[in-house]
């Protein structure tokens, strides 16, 4: 089958959920839309759902399958006539689909001479719900009435306001000294990105209020004061970033009460004190399941800090794909970074035949860490080891233990695919991987991930079970060999406590972390960086993903917490459990309200909250390869979690901010 006579072929996909008459079926449908016939061809799907191997099949056969790639083979001898169709169906899958974004994202047919055809391919459909496809941000509607006067997220500490004026056409800002400049400067760029038709900044010349900004003694980093009067208003602050944020709440206010004016105010006189409840206000995003270019990036840290969020902590790495230049090792980003069929890494998650993905250069990163540091933003890059290694170890051969044997997979499905603890070569490339990172990002602030290590990791190393046999002794070493070729991970993540594989893992943990300290950095992990309860306490953190409940049991050994629960502060998760929802469920669902009044210390003692760092909401793109996707996961909920953040509980309100959420910017703005 050659490229120019290819046939038109879809794809088409059914769900069935499970009932008492009938089993889960996941249906795929290929159907041949020409005369011609064909044969000596695979079916190649990708998507978030994936076809492991417990699973039954009708219709043909699985051939090569690595996570959420899955290549189908028809029965031997098998002919697709012109116009018919073949039909596989799935059953028993380990994770039932739940969502319409949970089915094939992304399909071709391989034939074998080895050109490959793209298929178009639909939303899967489920067999029990016919309710129309979500996608795009919700836009609250600004009501006839709002519980506020004034428009703004996240709510200040104190609003003390009269009057109502004309809206001013827009703001002249006046400034002289270098931090009031730069606020200026900032804020001037913020809003011609974000409103750039709107005027927000004008000299007076078009009628621009005047704003003076201040610096004055005696406000913390990120507090401001702004005072209103008829003919001037003046913000004050210790730092540029506080001034900033004012700039920030004045163009909120100026925004709602100028796009509906019958709804909102500008106020004639008074004042705002505010500063934030917490100092870490974050957001994580994975780059490496979908690759997002530099304009993205820049846009949704403006996003971010139009909502005063100051933490971006940057998923550089993972199985699927390596997205930073390293000098050192520029295979990293010549294999890492790129999907397709016949490359080391697989079309993944929505990607199809061609070569797609990306990477930063040394110089976006710059630009990238510049522009953030410019809104107040500091950015933290995750390099995820020692799991989570799939592309760096296609980029990097020479770090596999090649005595090993066997396999394993991660809860993702991807086989051996952790750094080995006790191989030098481990850490000649970690080290000068993160010497060259450290040098990107001043903030000094490097995460490690060390999440969801298999159970049966190193199993079949060699070098890992002698020194497991070390330090643990003959029964765990024994114990930890048994777990060769024994699959795990088949309903989620594996608590690997007390196991051989986090004693291996706390060898390794223990020596990085030291590494990263020797350098001047605080290192970051996720929760399972306590196994062993090897570092340094007092210089790390740690992001604790799984509940309140764990969260607060951490603090009280001592570790410092980001709190991210996956139930609730997860944005891949999907708004409700309905199937006409995109995201995911596995750790539940969450929607806008739900996270906005959700209290991220439950619980907790008074002594376990002076170990809270704040909290950050974290988005994994498996299902965001079509972006209005992104923004109905991420919009409004990353300004409930700006408030949640910054607000006083007491002071909350989630009509106030339903009133208010509609205004606020939003990445794509797809339909």
């Amino acid at each position: 089958m050659t490229a120019n006579r290819q046939p038109a072929m879809r794809l088409e996909t059914a769900w069935q959920p499970s009932s008492e008459e009938r089993t889960q079926t996941y249906t795929l449908t290929l159907k041949n839309l020409s005369s011609a016939p064909i044969r000596d061809f695979t079916l190649c799907v990708t998507g978030p759902g994936r076809v492991d191997p417990t699973v039954q099949i009708e219709g043909g056969t699985v051939g090569r399958r690595l996570s959420n790639f899955t290549e189908f083979l028809p029965l031997e001898n098998f002919e697709l006539g012109g116009g018919k169709s073949w039909t596989l169906r799935i059953s028993a899958l380990s994770w039932p689909f739940q969502h319409w974004t949970d089915g094939a994202t992304g399909a071709y047919v391989a034939f074998s001479d080895g050109s490959t055809l793209s298929l178009s391919v639909e939303p899967t459909r489920s067999l029990a719900n016919n309710a129309p496809l979500k996608r795009g941000a919700e836009i609250y509607p600004v009501p006839a009435n709002p519980p506020t006067p004034v428009a703004i997220v996240p709510w200040p500490n104190e609003v003390s306001i009269s009057g109502k004026r004309s809206v001013p056409a827009g703001f002249a800002l006046n400034a002289s000294d270098p931090h009031a400049i730069a606020a200026a400067g900032a804020f001037t760029g913020l809003a011609e990105q974000l409103f750039s038709v709107e005027g927000l900044v004008r000299p007076a010349s078009e009628g621009g209020m005047p704003v003076m900004l201040q610096v004055v003694d005696g406000f913390a980093p990120e507090a401001y004061f702004i005072s209103f009067t008829v003919d001037i208003i003046r913000i004050s602050a210790s730092a540029q970033t506080g001034l900033l944020y004012g700039l920030i709440t004045l163009g909120q206010i100026w925004r709602g009460a100028h796009l509906h004016p019958h709804a909102f105010l500008f106020p004639a006189e008074g004042d705002i004190r505010d500063v934030p409840a917490m100092g870490w206000r974050g957001l994580h995003l994975d780059v490496a399941r979908q690759f997002y270019g530099k304009a993205e990036i820049k846009k949704l840290l403006s996003i971010l800090a139009w909502n005063k969020i100051n933490r971006f902590h940057w998923h550089l790495s993972d199985d699927e794909a390596w997205r930073i230049e390293i000098d050192a090792y520029p295979a990293l980003t010549e294999v890492g970074a790129w999907r397709g069929h016949g490359l080391p890494i697989p079309p993944l998650l929505g990607s199809g035949a061609a070569r797609t993905g990306g990477y930063y250069t040394k110089a976006a990163v710059r630009e990238i860490v510049s522009h953030a540091k410019e809104l107040g933003i500091e950015v933290v890059p995750e390099i995820d080891v020692p799991g989570h290694c799939f592309a760096m170890q296609e980029a990097i051969p020479e770090l596999r233990d090649p005595q090993e044997k066997g396999s394993y997979y991660s809860v993702q499905g991807f086989p051996d695919n952790c750094l080995n603890p006790v191989r030098e070569k481990t850490y000649e490339v970690l080290e000068t991987i993160f010497r060259e990172l450290i040098e990107l990002f001043p903030f000094r602030t490097i995460h490690i991930g060390a999440d969801e290590v298999p159970l049966g990791a190193w199993s079949g190393s060699p070098e890992a079970l002698a020194r497991l046999r070390e330090i643990g002794g003959d029964a765990m070493a024994d114990a930890h060999a048994k777990r060769l070729n024994v699959i795990t991970n088949t309903h989620g993540a594996d608590d690997i406590d007390g196991s051989g594989a986090a004693v291996l893992q706390s060898v390794f943990l223990e020596r990085i972390q030291k590494f990263l300290a020797e350098q001047g950095c605080i290192t970051g992990g996720w929760e399972e960086a306590a196994h062993g309860n090897v570092i340094d306490k007092a210089k790390s953190y740690l992001c604790g993903w799984r509940s309140v409940e764990v969260s607060a049991a951490l603090a009280s050994e001592g570790y410092e917490l980001v709190v991210c629960p996956g139930q609730v502060y997860y944005l891949d998760m999907a708004n409700s459990p309905d199937w006409d929802e995109p995201g995911a469920s596995w750790a539940g669902w969450s929607e806008p309200e739900k996270l906005y009044n959700f209290d991220p210390v439950e619980g907790w003692s008074d002594e376990q909250k002076k170990k809270l760092r704040g909290i950050q909401a974290c988005i994994w793109s498996e299902p965001m390869t079509d972006r209005a996707v992104f923004d109905r996961l991420v919009f409004p909920r990353i300004s409930a979690l700006a408030e949640s953040a910054w607000t006083k509980p007491a002071d909350k309100s989630w009509e106030r901010f339903k009133a208010v959420a509609g205004l606020m910017p939003i990445l794509y703005a797809y339909p």
